[in-house]
């Protein structure tokens, strides 16, 4: 048994504990080929994080990647059963361009897909579960949520043309108020009809505050009943660490309804990110609902701790006469003190450890410190 002060590396820590997490709502593990065939991620590349996919021809003559995405393959080995609801979740390491670097790296990503039947209270226990998802890896975490037919209908009713929707959904996802009116200016919108849009804007509060501030917009039946159900699903978050912020815009073509990042302190970049992708599931062929969102694990680098001064905590030293026994039981007695022992007949050249035992006599004697 290993002790639990021998510290695994934080990936490796939040890879358990996730899978705990998420087996413990009935997903089952969703294991796939390191490759796929390129044209399932040609035909949706803008659903990508990025669009540079690294492929090769096989020995059949078909063009392949190394998988850049889990989610593509999920909803393409999907079956649509009316009524059902597949719940699945995923470790597995993706490969693509990241950060500033613009190289291709092997990415660890962890997630979860709910797929078919898609209710409100599917959507509220995603939406928890990637908040706790957050929780596990640090309690220094920030979940913020968007809904995209919110903000959809916002739109519609400023009525911009299909260029101004495009322009504006760009300056909402930078927070870019002055850009936005200068687009509304151009389209001639009156100021009185544009007005919910930049209050929509201002929003990124607490539910409870921001809910308020929505349910001010408008005052028809239609928008209370959005902004009942919104209400209904983030009722299952606490009031800590989750925000409403509009300015969270993921693709139109295949997110609809409920969109969220998460954020944790000392990563400069969100670490988790999903929502409704319905028009995904649309333009892969299926009628079904999905929902889910990806971990990016391999982000937690940036949170591992300095080296450690020492290579071993313990190193005991012991003769050529010494029972192999008792060695090992004064080794594994150590080792259940949480301590990492190195047995050796001498101490290396260089070697650091915080304390040197020797063996001798049927005791554990102090050496040195080094």
């Amino acid at each position: 048994m290993i002790p639990e002060t021998i510290r695994l590396r934080r990936e490796e820590q939040a890879t358990f504990r996730l899978r705990q997490l998420y087996e413990a709502y009935g997903y089952a593990q969703y294991k796939m080929s390191k490759f796929e065939e390129y044209d399932l991620y040609v035909r949706n590349k803008s659903f990508l994080v990025s669009d540079n996919v690294i492929t090769f021809t096989d020995t059949n003559g078909r063009l392949m990647a190394l998988k850049p995405d889990v989610t593509l393959s999920i909803v393409k080995n999907t079956k649509d059963t009316p009524g059902a609801r597949r719940k699945v979740y995923y470790n597995e390491n993706v490969y693509r361009v990241a950060g500033s670097s613009r190289a291709f790296k092997e990415i660890l990503q962890t997630g979860l897909e709910c797929i078919g039947a898609v209710d409100d209270y599917a959507i509220a226990e995603v939406l928890s579960l990637a908040r706790e998802s957050l929780a596990l890896i640090s309690p220094d975490h920030m979940l913020n949520v968007s809904h995209l037919g919110i903000l959809s209908d916002v739109l519609d009713r400023v009525g911009v043309s299909p260029d101004g929707r495009t322009a504006l959904l760009g300056h909402i996802g930078h927070k870019n108020r002055h850009d936005a009116e200068a687009v509304c200016n151009a389209e001639g919108i009156p100021p009185a009809r544009r007005a919910p849009l930049g209050a929509l804007m201002a929003i990124c509060s607490a539910p409870r505050e921001a809910l308020e501030a929505l349910a001010a917009l408008y005052d028809d039946d239609a928008w209370r009943a959005r902004i009942a159900q919104l209400s209904r699903i983030l009722s299952v978050l606490p009031g800590e660490r989750v925000r409403l912020d509009f300015s969270v815009v993921n693709d139109m073509n295949y997110y609809s309804g409920l969109v969220f990042q998460g954020f944790v302190n000392g990563i400069p970049e969100s670490i988790l990110s999903g929502g409704q992708y319905d028009r995904l599931m649309e333009r892969m062929g299926h009628s079904a609902a999905a929902v889910g969102f990806a971990v990016y694990l391999s982000h937690l680098e940036a949170l591992e701790e300095a080296p450690s001064a020492y290579d071993v905590d313990t190193v005991l030293l012991y003769d050529a006469d010494t029972p192999p026994d008792a060695l090992l039981g004064a080794v594994r007695a150590l080792t259940a003190e949480g301590v990492t022992v190195s047995a050796q007949r001498s101490l290396a050249p260089k070697q650091r450890a915080r304390r040197v035992l020797r063996w001798q006599a049927g005791e554990l004697k102090e050496v040195t410190s080094c």
